[in-house]
């Protein structure tokens, strides 16, 4: 073999390597290839198809052509995806048998050999562009050609490969439709997304987020993290958690609005790490404020059910405590009832010793009266039913009022007692009846809790405004806890079991609820244990139009006229022990101990008076009267209603019923007797 024919041989053999190892590489030892065939052409045509069969070996699809761009040969790849055989394609127009378009634009594309025949150098690979086949189908290419030169290096062809591209087109796409949709996530996610950098500067931000804390994307993105958190020690520990390679889940912390307001949030987060490097974070904020609002209004809630419940055991305490010192208070009268009542009917009792018992059973019987009558009181203060008289009120009379029904108890302990008023008179709107019950609660209070031979004073001033009333006493004193609890109802500073004048206590919330509808104040105070109390009253001095003093003269007695009076009482001892008081009062009474009883006897002596008991069985009080009123001869009498209800609604049924009075049990004689004199 000569040396031309080997230099050809080694030429063809580059050419066949640089195509399996790169396109490029191909191309231009398709080029020498190219040339060597130009110039030799009986060897050419004897490597032929030897070299046909290399080119048939590819992969990609290869054609060639002449200078003139009329096909010379297509591997088998190429005429599978052309449509066109070598031996139909061959000395046809390149144009015809590789047709190409723009993908995007859908025109002709230049083709790729024509660019390599003007610039005589290897074209690079083009993309999106598609290959239109013989039968139509549109196949997406990427293509290169280089030029062919003989032993001069004059370009005599071209060759070109290219490949189908269709599953890399559908990958690209897909992976756009991803990165589409994964921006649609991102920007429309129900929770907010960011991203951070390792800086801690905010790199990305969806609109969810931007709409939680209120801030344009222009203020958000771009700033430092820690600016929009409200805990500066909570996202450095993000961050470095993060820094560190950890992963963060449901971190809670608070952010920053651009109105001031907070936000509760947890946050999830992780590190997009390439080769070892930090890239960035990736933020899930969800927004928990009005979960952790509920929550803190849960926690409220139970904090005020758990008070109301110490507060409901304190109450039922007290309760407890009350009921227990009613029965206690209660019993203390009957005792020394019974027994004056056993000493009154004794036969060997002298007239004194039978005064002194009717004088025993009269204090007991009014020392109940007034237990109950506080009960009353109470009620109708914390139900806001009593009413006040308010009139013209001289502050001495009150005060003279109150020392009066105080001072038994204030006598019995040898106190001394000292009162400082005013010497010129002192008018001002009150109700002079339940201000005195203020001041005689206060002296008595004084008194049950000092030990005898104390020291109470009672001091009063004033001002064009203002009224001053202090109680003070050299009692046992009071400490600021007990103080606190003091106008509480069944308070009390000391167990009543300590001192038998315990009370039930309710005066000094009695007490306040008078002053509270004067629109005064009271207040206690105390130095501590053994220093003594003081209780002051004060009270807005007010004129009202009528200058009418309260607690005129009393008008001159009416002498007593005999009444024909009925009786009707299920309770024998009270309808008749009241028979007995009003008969030696000069009244002609009939008893009777039922509804219908009362009704038969009324039509046959026909009463001036008739004393109903409202809890009679069968036919009651109200109903009694009802029924008189109906009678053609009942609209004369005087009905007067006993019970031991004394509501403001209990009274109001009673007249509503036809009674033209309503006393409470236990009745005071006077009262009666009054009402009975007042009789037409």
């Amino acid at each position: 073999m000569d040396d031309d024919e080997r230099r050809l041989r080694t030429t063809a053999l580059r050419n066949v390597e640089s195509i399996q190892i790169a396109r490029q590489r191909a191309e231009r030892e398709l080029v020498d290839a190219k040339d060597a065939l130009q110039r030799r052409t009986e060897e050419l045509q004897q490597q032929r198809e030897w070299f046909e069969v290399t080119l048939a070996s590819i992969g990609d699809a290869v054609i060639t052509t002449d200078i003139e761009r009329r096909v010379t040969f297509l591997n088998p790849v190429a005429e599978t995806m052309t449509g066109w055989s070598t031996q139909e394609a061959h000395g046809q127009r390149l144009e015809r048998v590789f047709h190409i378009i723009s993908e995007d634009t859908r025109e002709a594309v230049e083709n790729p050999v024509a660019r390599v025949l003007e610039s005589k150098a290897i074209v690079g690979l083009a993309n999106h562009t598609s290959l239109i086949a013989r039968n139509g189908a549109e196949i997406p290419i990427e293509d290169s050609a280089a030029p062919i030169r003989d032993r001069l290096g004059n370009v005599v062809g071209t060759v070109m490969v290219f490949r189908d591209v269709t599953h890399r087109r559908r990958a690209e796409r897909e992976l756009r439709r991803s990165e589409q949709l994964l921006s649609e996530f991102f920007e429309n996610a129900a929770v907010g997304l960011h991203w951070v950098g390792p800086d801690g500067i905010v790199l990305r931000v969806n609109q969810t987020e931007l709409d939680l804390l209120g801030y344009t994307r222009e203020e958000y993105v771009g700033r430092h993290i820690a600016e929009f958190h409200a805990d500066v020690p909570v996202i450095n520990d993000i961050l470095e958690r993060l820094s560190c390679g950890e992963c963060l889940e449901a971190y809670e912390a608070r952010l920053r609005c651009k109105d001031g307001s907070l936000k509760h949030v947890l946050i999830s987060s992780n590190v997009l790490w390439e080769n070892g490097k930090f890239v960035h974070t990736r933020c899930f904020t969800r927004d928990i404020t009005a979960q952790k609002q509920a929550e803190n209004a849960l926690r409220d809630e139970i904090a005020v059910r758990e008070r109301a419940e110490a507060a409901l055991r304190e109450a039922d305490r007290r309760k407890d405590e009350f009921l227990a010192t009613l029965a206690h208070e209660l019993r203390n009268p009957l005792a020394p009832i019974r027994q004056a009542a056993l000493i009154g009917r004794a036969p060997n009792a002298t007239d004194a010793q039978k005064r002194w018992s009717n004088d025993v059973i009269t204090r007991q019987v009014h020392h109940m009266s007034v237990l109950l009558d506080d009960l009353l009181d109470i009620s109708r203060v914390t139900r806001g039913t009593l009413e006040l008289r308010t009139e013209m009120t001289e502050l001495s009379a009150v005060v003279e009022a109150a020392v009066e029904t105080a001072r038994p108890v204030i006598e019995a302990k040898k106190h001394r007692l000292t009162i400082d008023l005013p010497q010129e008179s002192v008018l001002f709107a009150a109700d002079p009846l339940r201000l005195a019950q203020v001041l005689s609660n206060l002296l008595t209070n004084a008194a049950k809790y000092t030990d005898s031979g104390g020291h109470i004073s009672l001091r009063c001033a004033h001002t064009s405004d203002e009224i001053t009333i202090a109680v003070r006493d050299t009692g046992v004193g009071m400490t600021q806890g007990a103080i606190a609890n003091l106008f509480v109802m069944f308070s009390q500073v000391q167990n009543t079991r300590d001192r038998s004048e315990g009370g039930l206590g309710i005066g000094l919330a009695l007490a306040k609820g008078l002053v509270d509808l004067h629109d005064g104040s009271i207040e206690a105070a105390s130095g501590g244990l053994g220093e003594g109390s003081q209780f002051t009253v004060r009270l807005p001095r007010r004129i009202i139009g009528s200058t009418r003093l309260a607690g005129g003269k009393k008008r001159p007695d009416i002498p007593a006229v005999g009444r024909r009076v009925l009786i009707a009482d299920d309770n024998r001892d009270a309808a008749e022990s009241l028979a007995l008081l009003l008969r030696l009062e000069g009244h002609d009474v009939t008893v009777t101990h039922t509804g219908r009883d009362a009704l038969l006897t009324f039509e046959s002596m026909l009463p001036e008076v008739a004393i109903f008991d409202i809890g009679m069985p069968g036919l009651n009080g109200y109903e009694v009267a009802r029924r008189v009123r109906q009678h053609s001869l009942g609209r004369a009498v005087t009905l007067i209603a006993v019970t031991g209800w004394g509501q403001e609604a209990d009274k109001a049924r009673a007249l509503a019923v036809g009674f033209n009075h309503h006393l409470t049990k236990p009745i005071e004689p006077e009262e009666l007797n009054g009402l009975l004199r007042a009789v037409p």
